[in-house]
């Protein structure tokens, strides 16, 4: 799978709910949405999505309807819960904590004179 995988893996999830949160998505649009905002970085397919989803509404941070559309088809539309909304948050605390400590260490101190 590689760094970038193991990144992608442990970050889907809080991607996901961010969309979501925003307004109901159903799973193909989530996936062409991850991709344009990216600029094309995130190209998820299937496979990982719905998976994710489903857990997401196992866990009940999310809830699936189907909403029947003009054609006759229908789509599963995902709204975040409360909950959903509560784990965003926390997730979203962790991860700006976690991305400043990352800078701490990878970006060089503006103050240190060079050798």
């Amino acid at each position: 799978m590689g760094y970038i995988g193991e990144l992608l893996k442990g970050s889907t999830d809080s991607l996901l709910l961010a969309l979501i949160k925003e307004k109901p998505m159903y799973g193909y649009q989530l996936i062409k949405e991850l991709e344009r905002r990216s600029k094309g970085y995130f190209k998820f397919k299937e496979g990982t999505i719905y998976p994710a989803l489903h857990r997401l509404e196992e866990d009940r941070l999310i809830v699936g309807t189907w909403e029947k559309l003009s054609n006759g088809q229908e789509r599963r539309y995902y709204r975040l819960t409360r909950k959903g909304e509560e784990a965003l948050s926390s997730r979203m605390n962790i991860w700006q904590e976690f991305a400043k400590a990352v800078n701490l260490v990878v970006e060089p101190p503006q103050d240190r004179k060079r050798v």
